[in-house]
């Protein structure tokens, strides 16, 4: 009688489900790996579908990182257009419904890694249902919306949400020369950033004629014959012949719930540093759980595919056998409106106060590149400490060309736990077509240590 392999059993075939999946595959050849997705498609860039909607990126296949058919070839037996509908944890059996065979049967599984990934949050106000009105969260979603700025021509188009998915959004628009608004039914746009450095921000939309509403709620959208035709908030009636709503996601936990796991902020799945959730035999990584904040030193929602990719790589190695841990994150998030990059890292002062930490700012405006040098453009840096021990805490970037990145010198001062005085004299690189002397990290700081 012929003894069955250990089953691994992934329920998401993206960024953290195939990333575990392909890792233990480098490491055992002998555990069959059976991934299930509900979609059509494996390993995708989710992060790049505002950029091929502006047009930037020319077909969308462009976007798979690995089709299933790779995977397939690797030995993982990838399963498309098939949901998990249940866990049956006493059987350590999942339920799996076939879509296109319409067929629901029952899969045995060993190790079980959930990566069910998150869906985008809704409006539930009137006239969602009209035609023209999109989320952006899969490749399908994609597809559909730039079908439908080539069908229907539209010319004015509204964002709703001006957090990350929203200034993208509102970039593809006026990429494709639409009149566009941007809707925010907060007091900023971007509120991961502090108010000053999100009116920075706002200052970079309206200068490329995107019209901008802040404390607007959306309260209905207004139809015609069953397509949009407006949105209505507080501050009126904004014609719109295309909407996207962007404001947010949340995670796709309701397995988890179901079978009796912890869950954590925002019901996201809790996990410990490996990966495992409450269940023995069972693993959670990506947007669907939640991650350790080193700077809080507890576990928060903060849905990224970096993080997603690194939580997938940590089931991976330890259902491989190794023994790994992930060290949790400083909240890098990074983006762009047109020529203006926005970047942020660790705590916003809001953040920091909630926290119950006193902090000092110091702000910096410099240049990307010596002053003198073409292609210089300016710079915004503000960044934070603790006032009682000069402890890095976050920092914040609004610029041109080359500004962004620099975040991540800050990302890795805050991982190593620098104080101010260590983070001034990193030896970073100089030279003028890449940096002032100074770097406007180090400025900021600096300007900040003449606080503590």
């Amino acid at each position: 009688m012929a003894i069955r392999k250990e089953r691994l059993v992934i329920v998401g075939g993206d960024a953290a489900g195939m990333s575990a999946a392909s890792q233990v595959r480098r490491l055992r050849s002998d555990v069959e790996i059976i991934a299930f997705e509900r979609g059509a498609f494996t390993s995708y860039a989710l992060c790049g579908l505002p950029y091929y909607v502006a047009g930037y990126v020319a077909e969308w296949s462009q976007l798979i990182a690995r089709t299933p058919e790779a995977h397939r070839r690797n030995g993982i037996d990838v399963r498309l257009r098939t949901e998990v509908i249940g866990l049956d944890l006493a059987r350590r059996e999942v339920i799996a419904l076939d879509h296109e065979q319409r067929r629901e049967y029952r899969e045995p599984f060993d190790q079980l890694v959930l990566a069910t990934g998150a869906r985008p949050r809704e409006l539930a106000v009137p006239g969602r249902d009209a035609a023209g009105i999109f989320t952006l969260h899969g490749i399908e979603e994609a597809q559909a919306l730039v079908d439908w700025l080539a069908r229907e021509r539209p010319q004015r188009a509204a964002v709703v949400g001006g957090g990350y998915i929203g200034i993208e959004i509102a970039e593809a628009f006026r990429a494709r020369g639409l009149a566009t608004t941007l809707i925010e039914a907060g007091e900023q746009v971007m509120p991961m950033l502090d108010p000053d450095m999100a009116e920075l921000v706002e200052r970079a939309l309206r200068e490329e004629q995107v019209t901008v509403l802040t404390k607007a709620p959306v309260e209905a959208f207004a139809t015609r014959g069953g397509r949009i035709r407006a949105v209505i908030t507080p501050a009126g009636e904004i014609a719109a012949d295309v909407v996207v709503i962007g404001i947010g996601v949340e995670p796709n936990s309701e397995l988890a719930r179901a079978t009796g796991l912890v869950v954590g902020e925002r019901n996201a799945v809790h996990v410990d540093d490996r990966c495992r959730t409450s269940e023995p035999g069972i693993w959670a990584a990506g947007d669907c759980a939640d991650v350790s904040h080193r700077l809080l030193g507890r576990s928060v929602y903060f849905p990224l595919g970096t993080t997603a990719n690194k939580q997938g790589r940590i089931c991976g190695l330890n259902l491989g056998g190794r023994d790994a841990r992930f060290p949790g994150i400083v909240g890098t998030a990074i983006t762009r409106f047109g020529d203006t990059e926005i970047a942020r890292t660790g705590l916003s002062e809001r953040e920091a106060r909630v926290a119950g930490l006193s902090v000092i700012t110091g702000h910096a405006r410099s240049t990307t590149r010596s002053g003198y040098f073409p292609g210089a453009s300016w710079m915004t840096v503000k960044m934070l400490a603790e006032e009682s021990t000069g402890r890095l805490l976050g920092a914040q970037i609004v610029g041109g060309p080359g500004a962004g990145k620099r975040i991540d010198t800050v990302a890795t001062a805050l991982s190593a736990g620098l104080t101010l005085e260590e983070f001034i004299y990193l030896d970073l690189a100089y030279a003028p077509p890449f940096s002032p002397v100074w770097d406007p990290v180090v400025v900021a700081a600096r300007k900040l240590a003449r606080e503590a």
